[in-house]
């Protein structure tokens, strides 16, 4: 395997910001002023999830740090109750202290996939992480999603996902000219741009809807596009 130097050092950076204070305080105005329709995306995560699954149903949520989906899922549907894995304490800790009251109904576990419960969930979740996983990482996660799913459950993706090649520098650009009209500090958008560039693992949609199937999901569909950003429901 060729490891690139220039990415390891961005990814070592990102992993690094999750861990520090000021970063994680200002975590939960970034993903508003990134991500068009935040608040829709999880509303519809909520939605395609309740269709498959039952009034006191146990999602697993991938990716968990900061709390943002889980505290809308929650507000949701109060007869859920969830596992949300992250990598990063800071990050568990802030989804504590968002969740509120709600954080009686949900276990945090540190770690990655493979540190999640063996049970069978009734549905899944994972938004805004997996751009941060190169194609067989992404597989292998979403295939361990996979296995801890009940048959037919559903999976909810989103992630940084939008035409490569010639087109990238384009759709970069709408990326930040987005978060700029959001009110997002210039110099912030900035380095997210050049952390989009030079961390993340990104791939036409075409792709990522393979990888899905690649990891042994099926009747995968999207339903969210928003400049940079896919969605899709599949089920395992």
């Amino acid at each position: 395997m060729t490891i690139d130097p220039t990415r390891d050092a961005a990814m070592k950076a990102i992993r690094d910001s999750f861990s520090d204070p000021g970063h994680v305080a200002r975590y939960a105005e970034g993903p508003r002023r990134f991500v068009p329709g935040l608040a829709d995306l999880h509303r519809m995560t909520a939605q395609l999830l309740a269709e498959r699954v039952p009034d006191d149903a146990h999602i697993l949520v991938l990716g968990a740090g900061g709390g943002l989906e889980l505290k809308a899922l929650a507000a949701l549907h109060p007869g859920w109750r969830f596992t949300g894995v992250d990598p990063a304490p800071a990050m568990l800790e802030l989804a504590r202290q968002t969740l509120g009251d709600a954080v009686s109904r949900v276990t945090l576990v540190e770690g990655y996939i493979e540190d999640a419960p063996e049970e069978p969930f009734d549905g899944a979740v994972c938004l805004l992480t997996l751009h941060f996983l190169d194609a067989a990482e992404r597989i292998g996660t979403e295939a361990g999603i996979h296995r801890r799913l009940k048959r037919g459950a559903p999976f909810v993706a989103a992630h940084s996902s939008f035409p490569q090649g010639d087109a990238r520098p384009l759709w970069l650009s709408r990326y930040t000219s987005y978060a700029l009209g959001s009110g997002a500090d210039p110099e912030t958008v900035e380095k997210m741009r050049a952390g989009v560039e030079g961390a993340l693992c990104l791939y036409d949609p075409a792709r990522d809807e393979e990888m899905l199937r690649e990891a042994g999901f099926r009747d995968v569909q999207m339903f969210y596009a928003a400049f940079t950003w896919r969605g899709w429901v599949a089920y395992a």
